[in-house]
């Protein structure tokens, strides 16, 4: 829509030589512009209309860069007035990395409702939890009504069913008046395998000579193809005043032009925006740093962290003892893993990983602790298990809470997965809403992922993971937030909430100023560990760690009163020189002590 009334209409159509705009039930022809491009401007035009582009043979399809959608991605586009919505929270302006705890959700499963408005009606809850982001799955336009996201194919639209534009815009304004932010995962590396029509009228969109794991490779040097990409995630950040992004998968992000690609983007929003607290994190299994710079005030040049898969491995091998898979690389010392993760950033640094099949990552311990982002559980590593299984429901509830203490009390930016808070003992599965063919191939896809691990071998057993089309699928997959207030999940609630009060009353406050990790560590035995960090303020916080079943010896620290302790008397018994089997001790030293 524009300022003066009317809208103006293009698309890039390199494949077509005639193009036609149906507006409101109107055919009207396009004209042809330099490089592949049709407009038309329509000073007549109003928000609420729907309109599709019609190719030469007659097809019709919607426009790839909708505001919204009048229904599903198959049918016409609607126009939006980007500035009717009215804000409440127009001086936000974020908050500091330093007090970044996110709230990973699935829009369609962690409310009833199932909606931007029923994530809204939870806002409240998630404040007092200690939370200070809500970080939500793809909502763009993806095909059918159920999924996660990832797949989809309108990236410019909010999914409809979940309450379109309008929708999102109250969440992110009700989560703003709340002092908490919104950040949003995207999707770059690739589209959804049904409603995407680029093919149709710009197939240099694509590049015939790479594919990824999930569909076509994209021509990332092409200016217009570049511009999409880089202009969506300034739309998200402008219009829906979002806090940041996390970009899904970037290792996947490859071919001519995409090497810049990410740093253009992140520069064009750092210039955009000097002024507000943007978070960028990444997600990307070769353990780079490169994004991840810092400037001379210590601010990031680029994106501000990366998804530390390290810590989830290491930790749910400790938790599980699981081997398979790329469990495989971290099983045989979790505990060893787990300490030089907490003190460098990553474990892999450049050793042979045998998942990876050679060397993977660098060297991390120069980068902050505010440069990676912690969990024990997300949306991928309980929803890409064959049975969705949690950790409530995998690992041993002691082992459990002492996970929990560290993730959520070391200085790395820790995040959780929805119904975490309370050990959520429903399945998180993957689910999508496809027909036909492509449903049959979805399903035999899914079961086939699952071939090589030892515990799936057996066919019978493959054949019995879930459907992902099966609406009961994502039934199963929905919170159960009567858990929250009864017995286990009541108790676990209450621990992750003081853990989190406890992070933003000692943690918090000194992280600002730390420019690299600034850790030592010490194993203790097979089992046991600690790092002590240096705070930015030059406080010394120590972590004692024991996830073995006999005491370990630890003379060579002197422990002053402890922050925090996993249970009665284990103070008292590294006091004495011995941390307990099963326990976890925090100690904070100030200067002042």
């Amino acid at each position: 829509m524009r300022p003066e009334g009317g809208a103006r209409f293009r698309l890039w159509a390199p494949a077509q030589n005639a193009l036609t705009l149906r507006l409101a039930g109107q055919d009207l022809a396009m004209n042809k512009a330099d490089r592949g491009w049709f407009e038309l401007t329509v000073p007549e035009a109003e928000a609420g209309q729907d309109y599709q582009f019609v190719l030469e043979d007659g097809f019709a399809v919607p426009d790839p860069a909708a505001r919204a959608q009048a229904g599903d991605v198959h049918g016409p586009s609607r126009l939006v007035d980007p500035k009717a919505y009215r804000w409440q929270s127009a001086g936000w302006r974020g908050r500091p990395v330093e007090e970044l705890v996110t709230y990973e959700l699935h829009v369609g499963t962690f409310s009833p409702a199932g909606t931007f408005a029923g994530v809204e009606e939870r806002l409240d809850y998630l404040e007092d939890l200690g939370v200070t982001a809500i970080e939500l799955l793809p909502v763009a336009q993806f095909s059918g009504n159920r999924g996660w996201g990832y797949d989809g194919v309108l990236l410019y639209a909010p999914h409809s069913a979940y309450g379109g534009p309008e929708g999102l815009k109250a969440l992110v304004d009700a989560a703003h008046q709340r002092n908490l932010m919104v950040i949003l995962d995207v999707v770059y590396n690739h589209f959804g395998p049904d409603g995407n029509y680029l093919h149709m009228y710009a197939p240099s969109f694509f590049d015939p000579e790479r594919h990824t794991p999930w569909g076509a490779g994209i021509h990332y040097d092409d200016a217009a193809v570049r511009s999409f990409f880089i202009d969506n995630a300034l739309y998200w950040l402008e219009e829906f005043r979002l806090d940041g992004m996390r970009f899904d998968a970037i290792d996947q992000i490859k071919g001519p032009g995409a090497e810049t690609l990410l740093p253009e983007l992140s520069s064009r929003i750092r210039e955009k925006w000097p002024d507000r607290h943007i978070h960028l994190t990444t997600e990307d299994e070769r353990n780079i740093v490169s994004l991840h710079e810092r400037d001379a005030e210590g601010a990031p040049r680029y994106f501000t962290a990366e998804w530390n898969d390290d810590f989830h491995h290491a930790a749910h091998c400790a938790a599980t003892a699981e081997h398979e898979g790329y469990y495989k690389d971290y099983a045989d010392d979790p505990v060893g893993h787990l300490m030089r993760i907490l003190g460098e950033g990553f474990a892999y640094q450049g050793e042979v990983s045998e998942h990876w099949g050679g060397p993977r990552g660098v060297a991390s311990a120069g980068q902050p602790p505010t440069a990676f982002v912690t969990f024990l559980q997300n949306h991928d590593q309980v929803g890409n298990r064959a049975d969705g299984e949690r950790l409530a429901v995998l690992a041993d509830e002691e082992m459990l809470r002492l996970l929990t203490a560290i993730h959520l009390l070391q200085p790395q930016l820790p995040l959780l997965f929805m119904g975490e808070e309370y050990a959520e003992t429903q399945p998180f599965l993957f689910f999508t809403d496809f027909h036909g063919e492509l449903a049959d191939l979805v399903r035999e896809g899914r079961r086939r992922e699952f071939t090589a691990w030892e515990s799936f071998r057996d066919p019978a057993r493959r054949a019995a993971i879930a459907d992902p089309n099966d609406v009961k699928t994502f039934e199963r997959s929905c919170l159960d937030w009567s858990g929250a207030a009864r017995g286990e999940g009541h108790e676990h609630l209450a621990f992750t909430r003081e853990l989190l009060h406890l992070r933003h009353r000692e943690i918090v406050p000194r992280l600002a100023g730390m420019r690299a990790m600034n850790a030592e560590t010490e194993r203790l035995g097979d089992h046991g560990f600690r790092v002590t960090w240096t705070m930015g303020d030059g406080a010394h916080l120590t972590l004692l760690a024991n996830l073995g079943d006999t005491p370990v010896s630890t003379d060579s620290f002197k422990p002053s009163a402890p922050i925090f302790v996993s249970g009665p008397g284990v103070d008292a018994e590294i006091a004495d020189g011995l941390v307990p089997a099963l326990a976890v001790a925090f100690f904070m030293e100030t200067s002042h002590a």
